[in-house]
């Protein structure tokens, strides 16, 4: 008896080939940049950006994420803030991320996210800059997805804090006798 579940359970290691109606049902039919976790990083711990995680999302016809097997291109632009074409001049050369065999499938799927891992190296990066990042997934069976997403510019540690940080106020001092203000508003002082 354990001999044939063991025997068994050898045989899920090989796949079953889809039918059309399981291509028809779980194939992808959108992708996205993810919109929270695809950023400017430093993943070398140097303090300067090494260039974009980039966490790409393939969803089927329920909304649920999938996989596929294709290539993606990843291109990199300046961003334009008062155009309708947000993508100014191109930054970086394009980067091309396969997804066509096992090993840059298991490479690539981030198990928790449930989307596709890539670093796409560009130490010229400006984190100071906005940009606008494209994906354009080619898939092996045809067809494809685009989309696109603008990575934010950083502020830096004085733009943050003087963003946040109230006016210096201040408040009029009593007289020496404690009988009201020494000075008046403006720095005059008050007549007797």
């Amino acid at each position: 008896m354990i001999v044939t579940m063991t025997l068994c359970g050898c045989s899920g290691l090989q796949p079953f080939p889809r039918s059309e109606t399981d291509a028809q049902l779980f194939g992808p039919v959108s992708m996205r940049l993810h919109p929270i976790f695809t950023q400017v990083k430093d993943w070398t711990g140097d303090g300067k950006p090494d260039g974009i995680e980039a966490l790409v999302e393939l969803q089927d016809q329920f909304g649920d994420p999938t996989k596929a097997s294709g290539r993606i291109i990843f291109e990199l632009y300046a961003y334009r803030g008062f155009d309708p074409e947000r993508r100014g001049e191109r930054v970086a050369n394009p980067w091309i991320g396969y997804l066509e065999t096992l090993d840059e499938q298991r490479d690539r799927w981030n198990r928790t996210s449930r989307t596709y891992f890539f670093q796409l190296e560009s130490p010229q990066i400006i984190p100071s800059r906005s940009y606008v990042l494209t994906a354009e997934f080619q898939l092996a069976s045809g067809g494809r997805f685009f989309d696109q997403i603008v990575l934010e510019a950083k502020k830096s540690q004085e733009e943050t804090s003087g963003a946040n940080a109230l006016p210096p106020t201040t408040l009029p001092s009593a007289a020496p006798d404690g009988n009201g203000p020494s000075t008046l508003p403006g720095g005059r002082t008050p007549q007797p």
